[in-house]
């Protein structure tokens, strides 16, 4: 008996190990497995509870690794500011980050979490970042490729801090710059906005060329997901309020405010966020017909579908008014992942009721999650979900930081030059014997990189991060010899006793974002225009208007001497300087439309009243100072060279003649 049970007792248990090695074989595990084949083996054993973890996004503040794990919570953000410690180094930002992924990665089916941020130029929630242009003064370069380089830029910087995904590009389309979300935006011309989502080849990675139509794409850990937002219409609310309606026909939001998103997606796009705008009357947040109907189905997005903060509350009037209801209608439109981005035990409460009561059916959870699981397995989280300080050195680099001052160059757009065209002022001299320097904005770092940089709304002075100020790099670029003399608001008498050769005046808008940036009258705030005033009517000027947007400067033109729209350039002021001082010459062309009275508003290229002060497409030029020495150089190199060559072909011809003499005795 006992020799017929050992044979028994070896198969059983050869039976038992062959059982456990194949339970322990997990397709999703697997990266030789297709995409597809992955992400229906995940889902397939998923429970509802850790479906709806998936969908569910929160902000780092309410979050910790216990959450991530009793909640299957699938992905954390920073909302803007929210950081980990004021001027968090690399370190602190990825222990941060690799704590809440552990939470994820320890729950049953180690799903990782995305952890994402806002990225809109370069790497701004974060100290010591590069921060670039803002999109108003990218748009003005034309340039996509200069675009592409500062969104891999921007990646390897926001790598370096563990996060593999960025709210960013906004491919708005701003056709009035009353909007507090108008520098947000590369043009009022969909046609440039286009040019400006190669930004994602630049965060993502370059995409396949045999890639399906549709399939998100992210070319590794040296990249990050990107996100095309606000979908679709809200550079065109009414009069420019945010979070407005925005009333046109689907012939003109197709044309104007969604061909940007076809290219988006044709570049592979990984995630689409929707606006809190309206579409005539209707929510973006709950428009099925835009949103599942036209993204989904008939442009063949396949990444998935985000909410924007707070969203869905604001489907209802007041906010979260019905919460039940803008879950219902939220999640039904196809909204795939919810930034909730507090209350997630609410959302997920009320998301579960409605699945369990086939209020919302199971079909519409599933593809919501498909969705986040293909753009999690094609980023490569699976395989690298713990971040590392590889990449830690990127961070403000210096070759990034050349990048934002090539970029400030290019963005400036030279409006005035001299009080007539024979007598230009720019490029200035460097040498002179005392010069000024006023306005808020020219010593003022925070003012010139805007709104989303280190906190939500900005930062006004120098000690929100590092970089260049105007001031400080008109005093790198000018001659040892030429006295500089800052003022911020000098009265007229002190101008004149001093005897000035020039002044340079910077002025502009405070940092602002979103609705706190939504402006009727767009004028420059005091004591911008009593500064252009006091000083423009003492010495000759030159005004550098620091802003979002277009402003009111037409009551000011006719004492300005030249006048340069810089935008919101970023902490790379030295870029400024270079071309005030010809250093390199101004290229930019208005990418925006500048009114002469906002009672034209809103007034675009093309329009019947088209009756603008500087037309879409002006920017006066000039030429870098030392061209002509160069080329005088170059045109003296090729006389030398060709001296030279003449003479080598003599001592050639004297040579061979030498040679035949002496053959011949």
């Amino acid at each position: 008996m006992g020799r017929f049970l050992n044979p028994l007792m070896g198969f059983l248990l050869l039976c038992s190990w062959v059982a456990i090695a194949e339970a322990e074989y997990l397709k999703y595990k697997d990266p030789q497995q297709p995409l597809n084949v992955r992400v229906k083996d995940l889902l397939s054993r998923m429970t509802l509870e850790e479906k709806i973890g998936q969908m569910t996004q929160i902000e780092r503040s309410v979050s910790s690794a216990k959450v991530m794990k009793n909640y299957f919570i699938g992905s954390v953000l920073s909302g803007g500011g929210s950081v980990p410690a004021s001027r968090a180094s690399p370190e602190s930002w990825v222990a941060m980050v690799n704590d809440l992924q552990k939470g994820a990665l320890s729950t049953r089916l180690g799903i990782p979490m995305i952890y994402g941020i806002d990225a809109v130029h370069g790497h701004n929630n974060v100290y010591n970042a590069t921060i670039f242009p803002h999109n108003v003064g990218l748009g003005v370069t034309r340039d996509p490729e200069l675009v592409k380089k500062i969104g891999a830029a921007t990646a390897l910087e926001v790598r370096a801090t563990g996060i593999p995904y960025v709210f960013a590009p906004c491919i708005a389309v701003c056709r009035d710059p009353r909007w507090g979300r108008c520098y947000e935006s590369y043009s009022e011309d969909h046609s440039i906005v286009q040019l400006m989502t190669d930004i994602i080849p630049g965060l993502q990675g370059e995409i396949p060329a045999n890639s399906q139509k549709g399939v998100p794409f992210v070319a590794g850990k040296t990249k990050v997901a990107a996100c095309a937002k606000h979908y679709v219409g809200d550079g065109g609310t009414t009069k420019g309020i945010n979070e407005n309606n925005t009333v046109i026909g689907r012939n003109g939001l197709l044309s104007i405010h969604m061909p940007a998103y076809l290219d988006s997606i044709s570049k592979g796009v990984a995630t689409i966020m929707v606006s809190y705008s309206s579409w005539n009357g209707k929510k973006m947040h709950a428009n099925w017909d835009l949103v599942t109907d036209y993204l989904k189905n008939h442009l063949q997005f396949g990444g998935f579908v985000i909410s924007d903060w707070m969203g869905i509350d604001r489907i209802t009037s007041p906010p979260h008014a019905n919460y039940s209801y803008s879950v219902q209608a939220a999640i039904s439109a196809g909204i795939d992942m919810v930034m909730v981005p507090y209350n997630y035990t609410e959302f997920v409460d009320d998301l579960t009721f409605q699945v369990q009561n086939k209020i919302i059916p199971m079909s519409r959870i599933d593809d919501a999650v498909s969705r986040i699981l293909r753009v999690k397995f094609t980023m490569g989280l699976f395989e690298n979900p713990l971040a590392d300080l590889t990449l830690a050195d990127e961070l403000g680099s210096h070759e990034h930081r050349e990048l934002a001052r090539e970029a400030v160059r290019k963005s400036l757009v030279l409006l005035k030059n001299g009080k007539s065209a024979d007598k230009p002022l720019l490029p200035l001299p460097k040498k002179a014997p005392k010069i000024l320097v006023a306005g808020s904005h020219a010593d003022n770092l925070g003012a010139q990189c805007g709104g989303w940089t280190i906190t939500w709304q900005g930062l006004e002075g120098n000690s929100l991060t590092s970089g260049t100020t105007i001031l400080g790099a008109i005093k790198n670029t000018v001659d040892p010899s030429t006295q500089v003399v800052y003022s911020e608001n000098p009265d007229t008498n002190f101008i004149k006793s001093n005897k000035f050769s020039y002044a340079i005046v910077v002025v502009g808008e405070h940092p602002y974002v979103e609705t706190f940036g939504d402006s009727m009258d767009l004028k420059i705030p005091e004591p911008g225009p009593s500064t252009i005033t006091n000083v423009c009517s003492s010495v000759k000027c030159i005004v550098v208007i620091i802003s979002g947007r277009p402003v009111v400067i037409q009551p000011y033109i006719d004492s300005i001497d030249a006048l340069v729209a810089a935008w919101l350039p970023g902490t790379e002021g030295q870029g400024v300087a270079d071309v005030l001082f010809g250093d390199y010459g101004f290229t930019g062309k208005l990418a925006r439309t500048w009114f002469k009275t906002v009672d034209q508003l809103p007034m675009n290229v093309g329009d019947p009243h088209y009756d603008p002060l500087f037309p879409f497409g002006f920017g006066l030029t000039t030429r870098p100072e030392h061209t002509e020495r160069l080329e005088d150089l170059s045109s003296k190199g090729e006389r030398i060279s060709t001296q030279f060559s003449i003479v080598l072909v003599f001592i050639h011809v004297l040579f061979l003649s030498f040679s035949l003499l002496s053959m011949a005795v």
